[in-house]
């Protein structure tokens, strides 16, 4: 491509002197004016590739280096990429793969749930109505009972010392501030000073004893309240899934009695092996579960027991001392069961939490 242009240039640019004949150019001055002319027409042409865009479907590729022949010259729009179409469309399939593998994942587990929550509904209905049998441990289900009314009781006993506390802390706060007063009336009546002063002083001993005692109350509460709403409430919470697996137990038994009593062929066959199967699986549960209640409520016992003995002594000994006016006592009916009172405006926010 160079040399043609090279040879247009020369045949352009030959000048003719006014004799009409050719003139002689030096070897330096023609390369010159062969390099500008060759400027101009790459200029022009990368205009018009500015202007209409590069072909890239007629690109090139020379094989046979510069100023190569055209056997060489091996246009681009003739090399196709399937390796870029296979690895998208391979890539399209695993997403959709995927995709359709977890809404078939979601549907089973809404179709296991929809096929357990009818069977369970039925037996629970055919209970109700007597029509069907349930598996019964006498035992078990007796102290399950024991446990729901201990719980009830205590829950009462619960609420009756968290009112004891709000009343005793409302004398304690009514015996303070009249402390304050015969004691401020002690220093501005000169007639009635030792009396407003010795009853000011009784006042105070009493607070100082009741906000003793609400620490014993406040103790024996958090103690029954931990007991009632965490320790039988979790053994309660176990009991409730023995029972669900109890009454799931009954519906897949009473679902494989009653295949076992139909005909027999193949179809039935396959259906009475599965039942067989979910009969099993669910048998497993309901004894796994028997099993953890029964320790459940062994250890709970031992607990409440435990709990209760130390409990109902330190509120039977802190109230005895208390409204015997024994301090003394008091105190160490405090310091024997470890019993930590709380400094006066410890429940109250730092200046820095309120701001």
């Amino acid at each position: 491509m160079t040399d043609s242009i090279m040879s247009k240039a020369a045949t352009m640019e030959i000048p003719i002197n006014s004799n009409g004949d050719t003139g002689t150019l030096t070897e330096d001055d023609s390369l010159e004016q062969a390099a500008q002319i060759q400027w101009r027409l790459d200029e022009k042409d990368l205009q018009q590739v500015m202007v209409s865009g590069p072909n890239l479907n007629e690109t090139s590729i020379v094989s046979g280096g510069y100023g190569g022949t055209a056997e060489g010259i091996i246009p681009t729009s003739s090399i196709k990429g399937p390796n870029m179409h296979q690895s998208h469309s391979s890539s399209a399939v695993t997403a959709e793969e995927a995709t359709r593998g977890v809404a078939v994942e979601k549907f089973d587990i809404v179709k296991k749930w929809g096929i357990n929550t009818y069977k369970c509904t039925k037996q629970m209905i055919s209970e109700r109505f007597g029509r069907g049998s349930r598996t019964v441990d006498l035992e078990l289900e007796a102290q399950i009972d024991v446990l729901r009314d201990t719980k009830r009781k205590y829950e009462n006993i619960l609420r009756l010392a968290r009112a004891l506390t709000n009343h005793f802390y409302s004398m304690v706060q009514t015996q303070r501030a009249l402390g304050d007063t015969f004691s401020d009336l002690s220093q501005k009546s000169p007639e009635l000073q030792d009396e407003f002063g010795y009853n000011a002083e009784t006042q105070k001993l009493l607070c100082k004893n009741g906000e003793t005692l609400l620490g014993a109350i406040n103790f024996f509460v958090s103690s029954i309240n931990t007991l009632v709403n965490k320790t039988m409430e979790d053994t309660l919470m176990t009991v409730k899934m023995y029972e669900n697996a109890r009454l799931e137990f009954d519906a897949y038994r009473a679902d494989l009695e009653e295949l076992n009593m139909g005909p027999r062929d193949a179809v039935t066959l396959s259906r009475i092996e599965a039942a067989q199967q979910q009969f099993q699986i669910h048998k497993d549960k309901y004894e796994r579960l028997r099993s953890d209640v029964t320790i459940k409520l062994k250890f709970l016992e031992e607990n409440k027991v435990k709990v209760m003995h130390k409990q109902l002594l330190l509120f039977h000994n802190a109230i005895s001392a208390y409204f015997a006016g024994n301090q003394q006592q008091l105190e160490q009916t405090l310091k024997q069961f470890n019993v930590k009172l709380k400094p006066p405006g410890a429940d109250k926010p730092s200046w820095l939490e309120e701001q």
